[in-house]
């Protein structure tokens, strides 16, 4: 979809914008002095137009995109704009960190590997564009890019945004809402796209494990652990304990939920982990 983006109504001094990007929806609420104004338009403007640039680049899906060609051997490393060498790196570096689980590298039908950023880009090219936003003074914003959040809160006296998290099990239900002044919610599940997400190890399904809900100071790599983490299966809890990260959520296969709480955080302050009481529910 192409030209200016679509403005919703104002309500309780929000303004909310929605287009298709990338495969998926993009919405952005903005609140403060630009909710309204020509500045605030431009910028969200400037989001779409930079998302729509990481497209032409990243998708897997256009055989003339960069990163198909570079897979493709029609473009060396040095012929791709600098961004793929810095989103690869990323890749590289989670897969190192998660043990193998996460890669950039996926298994083929052939059994060869075929090269897949996009557990990596999502999250990235958001951080990334919310740099337009994040200059707005005196205005608030949360982005969303196919469900996971970014969000900003300029003055300290308007209310935290809230983010609900979805139940993989039930896909019209929340299991839980996050309150997050600044800072990130990334989701990995297979509720609305089946089995899409591999262990990189095995090449096959994650087992065990519904949903990876992780709430971070950057969407980069909120995103990125969430899916490391679901690739992880039953070890995604125990893994995220080590990551740098404020809290998570796992839903479990059959229904339960553990809350993770990073080592690294020695007391619990973070009340957007907060389960609502739910019956049937086990932390």
């Amino acid at each position: 979809m192409s030209g200016a983006p679509t403005a919703e109504r104002a309500d309780h001094g929000v303004r909310r914008y929605v287009e298709q990007v990338m495969g998926m929806p993009i919405s952005l609420a903005l609140r403060g002095r630009h909710a309204g104004t020509r500045t605030g338009r431009d910028a969200w403007r400037a989001v779409l137009a930079q998302l729509r640039e990481v497209d032409r680049i990243f998708s897997t899906y256009r055989e003339d995109s960069v990163i198909r060609r570079l897979d493709l051997g029609q473009l060396t490393l040095e012929q791709c704009p600098a961004v793929v060498a810095e989103v690869l790196q990323l890749g590289r570096a989670a897969e190192e960190q998660s043990g193998g689980a996460f890669s950039i590298r996926l298994p083929a039908a052939d059994e060869s590997r075929r090269l897949d950023p996009s557990g990596v880009v999502k999250g990235w090219a958001t951080q990334r564009a919310s740099e337009f936003l994040a200059a707005l003074d005196a205005t608030d914003f949360s982005l969303s890019a196919g469900g996971d959040v970014l969000c900003h809160t300029a003055d300290q006296d308007r209310p935290a945004w809230r983010i609900g998290i979805e139940d993989p099990h039930d896909p019209n239900a929340l299991i839980a809402v996050v309150p997050v002044r600044d800072g990130a919610v990334a989701t990995s599940g297979t509720a609305h796209r089946g089995q899409h997400l591999l262990d990189a190890r095995t090449g096959r399904p994650s087992v065990g494990v519904a949903s990876v809900t992780v709430i971070a100071e950057s969407l980069t790599w909120a995103d990125i652990d969430a899916t490391a983490a679901f690739a992880q299966g039953r070890d995604a809890a125990r893994w995220l304990q080590d990551r740098p990260i404020r809290s998570a959520l796992v839903v479990w296969a059959d229904g339960t939920t553990s809350r993770v709480v990073p080592r690294s955080r020695m007391v619990w302050t973070d009340p957007s982990s907060a389960l609502p009481p739910r019956a049937g529910r086990a932390g």
